[in-house]
C-alpha cells in the first residue's frame, strides 16, 4: 500500500489510506451480492472481537453469518483473503473516521493556541487543556470503541506471521501518527514526528492496558495525570 508522498497532512494521509485499500476477496457483482459479502465481513469481525483471529474460520463465519458455507468460500477462496479483507474494512472505515476527527482537533488546537501569549504560564494551561482532551478520546475510545480495540490488538498480533496483515497494521498506525504530528506541529514542537511517536506509545500502551485489566476506578485519573506530565515536559521545551 503506497500512500502519495506530497500528501503530508492528516486528514490527506487519512484519505489516501481509506482510498488505497485493497481487498483481495472476490468482488460483488450486483446490489444483493453486496450485502450478502458485508454480512460476512460484519461476522468475522464479531468473531475476531470474541475468539481472536485463529477463530475465523469459514464454516464458524457462514454460521455466525446466517449464510451457506459455500457463499463465504464463493466470496474468499482462502481464510487469508478472509482475514485482510476483514481488517481491510476495518482500517478503510477507520480512515474516515479519522480524517473528520483531525479535521476538526486541528481547528481546535489552533484556537487554543491563538489565546494564549506565550509565557510560562500560557503554555503550562495549553498543557493541561490538551491533556484533558487527549484523555477524554482515550476514554471515549475504550468507552464506545472496546470491541473495535480488541479487534486491532488481534489484528496487530497475527501481523507479526502474515506479511499482507503487516502491510495494512502499517497504513493504519500511519493515520494516527500523522495525525499526531500535525498536532505537534500546530504545537510549534521542533521534533513533532518524536513527539508524535512518544505520545502514540503512549496511548497504544494505555489502550492495552484499559483491555488487559478492565474497568479500573483510578484508571481515568492516571491516564490524565500521565499525559498530564508528558505535554508539560513537551511545551516547555518550545
Amino acid at each position: 500500500m503506497n500512500l502519495p508522498k506530497a500528501q503530508t497532512g492528516a486528514v490527506d494521509v487519512a484519505t489516501a489510506v481509506a482510498e488505497s485499500v485493497q481487498y483481495q476477496g472476490r468482488k460483488a457483482s450486483r446490489h444483493g451480492s453486496e450485502q450478502r459479502r458485508q454480512l460476512i465481513l460484519d461476522a468475522a469481525m464479531r468473531i475476531v472481537v470474541r475468539d481472536g483471529v485463529r477463530g475465523v474460520r469459514h464454516r464458524a463465519v457462514a454460521a455466525e453469518a446466517g449464510v451457506p458455507l459455500s457463499a463465504t468460500t464463493y466470496y474468499f477462496k482462502d481464510i487469508d483473503d478472509l482475514i485482510n479483507d476483514t481488517f481491510a474494512q476495518y482500517v478503510e472505515r477507520s480512515a474516515a473516521f479519522m480524517a473528520k476527527l483531525w479535521q476538526s482537533t486541528e481547528g481546535k488546537l489552533r484556537e487554543l493556541v491563538a489565546y494564549g501569549d506565550g509565557s510560562p504560564q500560557s503554555r503550562s494551561q495549553l498543557a493541561d487543556e490538551i491533556a484533558a482532551m487527549t484523555a477524554h478520546y482515550v476514554e471515549h475510545q475504550l468507552v464506545t470503541r472496546r470491541d473495535q480495540l480488541r479487534a486491532e490488538q488481534a489484528f496487530h498480533q497475527a501481523a507479526l506471521l502474515n506479511p499482507r496483515l503487516a502491510v495494512l497494521v502499517r497504513a493504519h498506525e500511519q493515520i494516527f501518527l500523522q495525525g499526531t504530528c500535525q498536532i505537534f506541529q500546530v504545537l510549534g514542537s521542533k521534533q513533532p514526528q518524536h513527539d508524535a511517536n512518544v505520545l502514540t506509545a503512549i496511548i497504544g500502551r494505555m489502550e492495552y492496558q484499559a483491555l488487559l485489566n478492565g474497568a479500573q476506578p483510578a484508571a481515568d485519573a492516571q491516564r490524565l495525570a500521565l499525559l498530564t506530565r508528558y505535554m508539560h515536559l513537551v511545551l516547555a521545551a518550545l
